[in-house]
Parts: C-alpha cells; structure tokens; sequence
C-alpha cells in the first residue's frame, strides 16, 4: 500500500503546482510585473554605482538582490491568491497533505524563480558586461539550482506562515530578509567565482555551493515538518 500512496502525493504535488504556474500564466505577474520590476531595480542599483569597473564587480550582488525584493512580491501575490477564494482551506479539508501542499508550492515558485533569475543574469551581463569563462558555465549552473531551490522553501514557509496575519505584507520582509542572508552571500560569492569578477578562481565557487545545499535541505526539511502546523494556527 505504501507504493501508491507515494504516486499519489507525488500526483497531488504536481497537480498543486501546476494549478500555481497555471495562475501565474493567466494573470501574467511575472511577465507583465515582477521581471519589469526586477530589471528596473537592477538598472537602479547600477545607475547608483555609476561606474563601470565597479559594477562589474558588485553585479553578482546586485542579481541577488534583485531576486530576493522580486521574492516577496511573489510569495505574497501566491498566498494572497489562495487566502481570497479559500483555496489553501479548501485543501486542507478535503485531505490534503501539508507537505504535498509545501512541496507543490514549493516547485511552482522555484519555476518562477528560475526563469527570473535567467532575465536578470542577462540584463546583468547587457549592462555591466561582465567576463563569461567557460570554466565558471558549470558553477553558475550549480548556483543557479541550488539558491532557486533554498529561496523558494524559505519563500513558502514564510508565506504559509504569514497567510492569515494581518499585516504580512509588512511582516514577510522582516522575517525573510534575515533568513536568506546565508544565500544572499553564498550564491553572490558563488557567482563571482564563476565569472571572476573579484579575481576569484572557479575553484573556490564550490565550498559556497556546499553552503547553499546545507541551507536547502535544512529548509526542506523544516517546511516539511512545519508547513502543516503553521497554516493550521
């Protein structure tokens, strides 16, 4: 009996993530509004710094920062959503695993992230022109999976914890910003070792991606335990 009750929660995971990304496609957030903005606060940052030899140097950052005020954005429209119609409630009561709940929401803004994350690495490498090596493709790649991953668990625990709190929109930035600091740092050091902005080499890229995983799977773990108490209270 334990063999189909797995396909089961992995069936309703997929199915709650794709009714997200189903969402997204037919309001069009992330295209018409979040990566606008994402672009714009880049732009900002670099106008900020106006000077080239600079902002090639802090464009790792100004990528991850972009992503994470692009993160809150994200999480609150998502359980916004769910809390106006009663969706996240309705699931609730008709059975549904907190974890296949996590896990689906969890997967559906990790593909939001992603395709951000790619457009802003672009606007990066059109504005500040950083140096591509060949050698860093591989730990860029790693960065880039790993710190999607850790944002959108932190990102649907938070979100889950908030849903029913007056305020959140306040609230969720003062508990997230704290949290992903680790991956703030990691993956900015990350990035810069792959494409060398800092005079890094490629080689110490990689205890950062350790770090990043650590963070990851603390979370996956933590939002597994967790998620179904705190949208419960």
């Amino acid at each position: 009996m334990a063999e189909p009750s797995r396909w089961i929660r992995l069936h309703r995971t997929r199915a709650i993530a794709a009714k997200d990304l189903r969402v997204e496609l037919r309001g069009r957030v992330l295209l018409n509004q979040v990566i606008p903005f994402s672009v714009l606060v880049l732009v900002l940052f670099g106008f900020a710094v106006d000077d080239d030899g600079i902002a090639q140097r802090v464009a790792p950052g100004l990528i991850w920062m972009a992503t994470l005020f692009s993160l809150l954005v994200m999480v609150q429209r998502t359980f916004a959503v769910e809390a106006a119609d009663g969706a996240l409630d309705s699931l609730r009561v008709a059975g549904v695993d907190p974890t296949v709940i996590f896990w689906g929401k969890a997967m559906a803004l990790a593909v939001q992230l992603a395709v951000l994350e790619i457009v802003l690495f672009a606007a990066a490498i059109v504005l500040f022109a950083p140096t591509l090596r060949v050698s860093g493709v591989a730990l860029l790649a790693a960065t880039w999976i790993v710190s999607t991953a850790g944002l959108a668990l932190v990102g649907t625990l938070y979100g889950g914890l908030t849903a029913g709190i007056q305020g959140r929109e306040t609230l969720l930035p003062l508990l997230v910003f704290p949290v992903v600091a680790p991956v703030l740092i990691g993956a900015t050091r990350a990035v810069e070792s792959g494409l060398g902005t800092t005079g890094a080499a490629v080689s110490e890229g990689w205890p950062w991606i350790g770090l990043l995983t650590v963070f990851g799977a603390a979370f996956a773990a933590g939002g597994t335990l967790a998620f179904g108490p705190l949208i419960d209270d």
